[in-house]
């Protein structure tokens, strides 16, 4: 029965946000406790304060598009979109075009890019942002990025991550170089 309840809100997401969870299942009909486990450490992804929501979409955007090739990112997009957050901003942040982003999200995804690179540069950015918005912004984060790889690294680790697809964001794909070739300074 416990099985049979998480097949299902597995597949409600899925059609809510038109993604394959084929990995989630996997890991339900594996072990439903190891999945139990992994859905209270998505909770980490809820913890939303103090920033707005185009800076907290470039943090997980800019995670996720490190990690995945397509299908987590369009995921994120989605729900970046369905948040407000507006399109050109979206595409600005998977291209890596700061001269399109805002500057508060120019910051946020400066900071994160640094922070997934182990830049020290990282500790300007953080300094910025907590006298932007304050301490919780910086957990706010580091929560968002940290929850950002792990589906994919699930994904991965668990074979399922073999589909890449485009990413489309307000109706138009969106074609970007490989994270490697862009800079966060």
């Amino acid at each position: 029965m416990l099985k049979w309840c998480m097949h299902r809100g597995v597949a409600a997401f899925e059609r809510q946000w038109q993604y394959d969870a084929s990995y989630l299942h996997d890991l339900i009909d594996t072990d439903p406790r190891a999945a139990w486990a992994f859905q209270r450490a998505t909770a980490l992804g809820r913890y939303r304060r103090a920033l707005p929501a185009d800076a907290l979409a470039a943090a997980a955007l800019t995670t996720v598009r490190m990690e995945d090739c397509g299908p987590c990112t369009q995921l994120g997009v989605a729900m970046a979109e369905k948040s407000g957050v507006d399109a050109a901003v979206l595409r600005a942040v998977l291209t890596g075009d700061v001269a399109v982003m805002p500057d508060h999200v120019a910051l946020v995804w400066r900071f994160t890019r640094a922070t997934l690179e182990h830049d020290a540069s990282a500790d300007r950015y953080r300094d910025d942002i907590e006298r932007r918005w304050g301490r919780q912004a910086v957990v706010s984060l580091a929560f968002a990025i940290l929850t950002s790889r792990m589906y994919p690294t699930v994904k991965y680790a668990l074979g399922h991550g073999k589909a890449c697809t485009r990413v489309v964001v307000g109706g138009t794909p969106v074609a970007f170089a490989p994270v490697a070739a862009a800079a966060h300074r």
